[in-house]
């Protein structure tokens, strides 16, 4: 066996004394071996590929590797080998140039020699002192899995110093073992083994027990492992039945109109076709029934009728027979890639919840200020996208001046806080205060300011998106198996719309201002009678929220692109979130924000396709939501009610 051998060499230079293993170098191997080496074929290389590996000289694997890209030549003057570069040739042993490559007679081994060098390296890598050799060596076997890997794989597995390559080894061994192992218990309980590995490689292995070919006969043959009977006319049609049988050589080829015509043509006689008059032949029936005529004289080949095809076809069997000759293996295969494709589910729908709670954390964090604002003053106010982009820019100077990516996100979410309170404060002062009670200018008003706040960053950052970096420590993603990873970034902004929310909450509930805006939100006149102002609570709502909004922007930056027109991608969803949780209420922002991400995904998934469509479809799915629940997920109370 080769894996005797193999422990048999591997024996053989333990116990070989050092001087003796290393007395031939690689040119003395090759001379040895010259005929083998210089005129190399499947049957004859083997013997010099053992010798090779049982001598273990360092650079075997680089002579393979130039051997198989045909860059070893043989020097006509003494027989030497060396590697050819250009015009150059270099020595095996050291790499150095020996001179200039005059008098060589090329090796070119065919495709067959290798693939058996290749087969040869692959075993080399897997025990080379290198781990990066060692890996390449393993991927190379992961890529194209073949029966000549098992021994040789089996074999590196215990002398293996690397744990997770380790792992990967007897990953790879046990599916070697499933594809061609020599007993049939050994590949059953290999293939149970793998029912709970979801990975793309294992089903790709149990796909490969599973293949199929479509065979057909008069009846079954007995012993085969038949995966399931083809009904004509239901499983594939009547023609493509026939056609298979026709390629066969087991059924009549049809007879096309071209090659009827043909056929009267070369056999017109004295004006007339088998009797029938050229001039009569102007018409389907009539060309069908002389070339009919020709056919029962033996000088065309039958023509063929829809029953005739039906009746040839009701004579055979057609059905899928599997490859793998053994029924245990691929009645466990399937048994196998049943369980895999059910926990291969579960996981498609958790990534899938996944990705629409990272969405609707990145809505609730776009929407929360705007839900403020909306709730507690009944203001419009379209510039609230312009608001996260104000944010989002604001990260993207602090990084320009602050190089350090965690220090900078540090220090760009207060900043964006401060920069965006102010403006929208400015914005309330200037503007909003004036047009409370107008919904109609306030949208219009909020509406010029957003279009000018765009031209703004474009005259000021330019229309091209601008980077705005995460730190390292939030590269990559969080993989839990094949189907289940979501990225790091998404993490971290799931993370801050959770603080956020605290934050929120926390403020309205256990602080003085959000007592003052929760009295102002159900009952402005009530709560100026107790002495509250409103008019400075609208203020500093309002920059509350433009302040949340700046936050959110620097949040978002770092997940998508950062220019002057990103506000408009969420300001339509920041106001269907707000809409849809009810107006003015966190918990309500905070569902909105969870039925519109987790929707969007749904549909997105539904229609992979077109993202657009899937836009319209969530739309339309709102519009009949809020016509059955005009108030929202949770109802709001007070003014923002009664409005």
């Amino acid at each position: 066996m080769l894996l005797l051998r193999y422990l048999l060499m591997a024996l053989a230079l333990c116990l070989m004394p050092a001087s003796q293993i290393q007395a031939q170098t690689l040119q003395d191997i090759l001379q040895t071996h010259a005929d083998e080496v210089a005129n190399p074929s499947r049957r004859s290389v083997g013997v010099f590929l053992d010798d090779l590996l049982a001598n273990g000289n360092s650079q075997a694997v680089p002579f393979l590797e130039a051997w198989r890209n045909r860059e070893i030549v043989q020097r006509d003057v003494d027989g030497l080998f060396f590697r050819q570069s250009e015009d150059l040739l270099f020595d095996l042993e050291t790499g150095s140039e020996v001179g200039s490559a005059d008098e060589i007679s090329a090796i070119r081994p065919n495709g067959g020699v290798r693939r058996v060098i290749g087969e040869a390296l692959v075993q080399f890598q897997l025990l080379d002192p290198d781990i990066t050799k060692r890996i390449e060596a393993v991927d190379a076997i992961a890529r194209a899995m073949e029966a000549t890997q098992l021994e040789p794989l089996a074999a590196s597995i215990d002398a293996e110093p690397d744990p997770a390559l380790k792992t990967r080894k007897q990953r790879l061994n046990v599916m070697l073992i499933a594809l061609y192992g020599a007993e049939t218990d050994l590949r059953v309980a290999a293939i149970g083994s793998l029912s709970e590995d979801i990975s793309i490689e294992t089903r790709a292995v149990l796909n490969t027990i599973l293949q199929t070919s479509l065979q057909f006969a008069q009846e079954v043959p007995e012993g085969a492992n038949v995966a399931g009977i083809l009904e004509p006319g239901q499983d594939l049609t009547v023609d493509e039945a026939y056609t298979y049988l026709v390629e066969a050589e087991l059924a009549d080829a049809l007879v096309t109109a071209a090659q009827i015509k043909d056929s009267l043509i070369a056999n017109i006689s004295d004006g007339q076709v088998s009797g029938t008059p050229v001039g009569e032949l102007n018409n389907e029936p009539t060309r069908i029934s002389a070339y009919q005529a020709l056919a029962s004289e033996g000088l065309v080949p039958a023509l063929v009728d829809t029953d005739s095809i039906a009746d040839v076809v009701d004579t055979f069997v057609f059905f899928l027979q599997y490859e793998e000759s053994d029924a245990a293996v691929t009645n466990a295969a399937t048994e196998a890639l049943n369980t895999i494709e059910s926990q291969v589910a579960v996981s498609q729908a958790i990534d899938l919840g996944l990705d629409g709670l990272s969405l609707a954390s990145i809505y609730f964090l776009a929407a929360i200020g705007l839900a403020i604002t909306f709730g507690v003053m009944g203001v419009i106010n379209m510039a609230h996208g312009e608001f996260i982009m104000l944010g989002a820019y604001t990260g993207y100077v602090v990084q320009i001046f602050v190089p350090n990516y965690t220090l900078s996100i540090l220090i760009a979410l207060p900043l964006a806080f401060a920069v965006t309170f102010g403006a929208g404060v400015t914005m309330e002062r200037l503007v909003i205060r004036h047009l409370y009670h107008r919904p109609l200018e306030t949208l219009l008003a909020t509406f010029g300011i957003s279009i000018a706040l765009q031209q703004l960053a474009k005259n000021i950052f330019g229309t091209q998106a601008r980077p705005l970096t995460s730190p390292a420590w939030l590269d990559g993603a969080l993989v839990i198996n094949d189907v289940i990873s979501i990225s790091y970034i998404r993490i971290a902004i799931f993370v801050l719309a959770l603080i956020f929310l605290a934050l929120i909450v926390f403020i309205l509930k256990r602080t003085r201002l959000g007592l003052e805006v929760r009295a102002v939100t159900q009952n402005s006149g009530m709560a100026a009678s107790m002495g509250i102002n409103p008019d400075r609570i609208n203020m500093l709502t309002f920059g509350l929220g433009s302040g949340i909004a700046g936050i959110a922007g620097v949040a978002i930056g770092l997940y998508a692109k950062v220019t002057s027109e990103m506000g408009s991608d969420y300001i339509v969803q920041s106001f269907m979130t707000v809409v849809v949780g009810g107006v003015g209420n966190v918990w309500g922002t905070l569902a909105g924000a969870g039925m519109i991400g987790g929707l969007q995904k749904v549909i997105e998934w539904m229609n992979p396709s077109n993202t657009l469509a899937a836009q319209t479809y969530m739309i339309l799915f709102i519009i009949l939501f809020i016509q059955f629940r005009p108030k929202g997920i949770v109802a709001p109370k007070g003014r923002a009610a009664a409005e």
